[in-house]
């Protein structure tokens, strides 16, 4: 038996032990790959809730200012909440809350831009409420951006639809509010670390 085992020879001990850290690594590989393949669906759902909440903003927006020229420009106010609110129509050039109304053509090209950055920032978007706030963020910019461009007095040059005009303040309109809104949350996300990729950190 001695002979037999002599001539067949006896297994590499330090070579099988060896075997383990290589399938560690391997599993290793596998658990990595599996956790890419589960982030990309929900990478993809959190892309789809980004574009989803932007489609329904613009939607609202591009509704709402489609009512206000057809039924209250040219008209008296309507009175909402007495003299607190009204829906009043009017044209601004300017930026949010009519500031800025010499530098139409600048604004125009500052919405063109934060539209492009949101859309190459959603290929690295894991966080659903960040989603949720670069979708406000991004419908809001198209609604005025389409008032940019098809409305008078001119491509680039058009000014925007407002009809939202609260007692003592600026009047706005629905994409205005999504901006601020998309805004207000990304600073509040800031503000707890949470990242767009999901990762959360602390200074």
């Amino acid at each position: 038996m001695a002979e037999a085992e002599r001539i067949i020879g006896t297994p590499d001990i330090p070579e099988a032990a060896g075997a383990g850290p290589e399938q560690s690594d391997g599993e290793n590989g596998t658990a990595a790959a599996q956790a890419d393949a589960a982030a990309q669906p929900r990478g993809k759902r959190r892309i789809a809730v980004l574009f989803g909440v932007a489609a329904l903003a613009y939607a609202l927006d591009l509704i709402s200012k489609m009512i206000v020229v057809a039924k209250l420009e040219h008209h008296e106010p309507i009175e909402i909440i007495g003299d607190w609110l009204k829906f009043e129509a009017i044209r601004n050039a300017g930026a949010a809350f009519g500031f800025g109304e010499a530098f139409t053509i600048i604004f125009t090209m500052i919405a063109t831009i934060v539209i492009v950055v949101i859309a190459r920032l959603a290929r690295k978007l894991y966080s659903l409420p960040w989603a949720i706030a670069l979708g406000l963020l991004l419908g809001g910019a198209l609604g005025n951006l389409t008032d940019r461009i098809f409305r008078s007095p001119g491509v680039f040059e058009g000014a925007v639809v407002d009809f939202i005009a609260p007692k003592g303040f600026a009047v706005f309109n629905l994409a205005d509010s999504a901006i601020v809104c998309g805004g207000i949350l990304i600073v509040l996300l800031s503000f707890r670390g949470l990242d767009p990729d999901g990762t959360v950190h602390k200074d």
